[in-house]
């Protein structure tokens, strides 16, 4: 099982990016763009995006392009660095962009923008790859 498939039984499992309302509109191997729409219940007392759904959108591309390969693989060091607020009705684009990858680990950059282009986020991401493949 590769790029795609593995993806699509990712997603059609993940009950939390489904609810952040993400859509995949790029994929493949070592590779995720993802689009999303900031909604209200995202925000925090400023009125301004709560830095965890920025940090969730990457968080989801950096999964999905690091498992595209067809091995598991989970994070083990992520860090994000917020660069501009995010309001309501903002929509975001995270884009997951295979660095290094070796057989026990795997380095992505992840950069969130806007619907203006302008960057709101960049966040790096380093993935331990399990033996474990991917099966139907």
């Amino acid at each position: 099982m590769e790029g795609k498939a593995i993806v699509d039984k990712m997603y059609n499992g993940d009950a939390f990016s489904q609810w952040l309302g993400i859509e995949r509109i790029g994929e493949k191997a070592g590779y995720s763009k993802l689009k999303m729409t900031v909604r209200e219940e995202m925000t925090n007392g400023f009125k301004i995006a709560h830095g965890g759904i920025t940090y969730s959108l990457a968080d989801s591309a950096l999964a999905f392009a690091s498992n595209s390969h067809g091995r598991q693989a989970v994070s083990i060091e992520t860090s994000i660095s917020h660069t501009k607020a995010v309001h309501i009705g903002d929509i975001l684009i995270a884009e997951a962009i295979e660095l290094n990858l070796t057989n026990a680990t795997g380095i992505y950059d992840i950069k969130v923008t806007n619907q203006n282009n302008e960057v709101v986020a960049l966040f790096k991401g380093t993935v331990y790859r399990t033996k474990k493949e991917w099966t139907n």
